[in-house]
């Protein structure tokens, strides 16, 4: 039974941290790019260094943002941590 309980101890360590740690982020990835790929012109976004704007363009790999004093930045679609409004919907 000692051998057993070790494997044991093991297998429920690796489940503990699968549940803990890998499961969430694997989560929060999937929204992440759930989001980043629903980004259309005219959402007001907020960067991972901080700058808020509005999307002017974009296409599959960069996006043109247009900030506050009217100048337009280029970034990558990875560096959007979150949509602050979406745009209104075009009928």
């Amino acid at each position: 039974m000692g051998n057993y309980g070790g494997i044991i101890s093991l297998v429920l360590m690796f489940v503990l941290f699968y549940f803990l740690l890998i499961r969430p982020q694997q989560k929060r990835q999937k929204q992440v790019q759930t989001m980043q790929g629903g980004l259309k012109k005219g959402d007001k976004i907020v960067t991972i260094g901080g700058l808020h704007g509005i999307i002017d363009s974009l296409d599959e790999s960069k996006i043109v943002i247009r900030c506050g004093d009217g100048s337009r930045l280029t970034y990558d679609r990875s560096a959007i941590r979150e949509v602050t409004e979406s745009a209104p919907e075009q009928a």
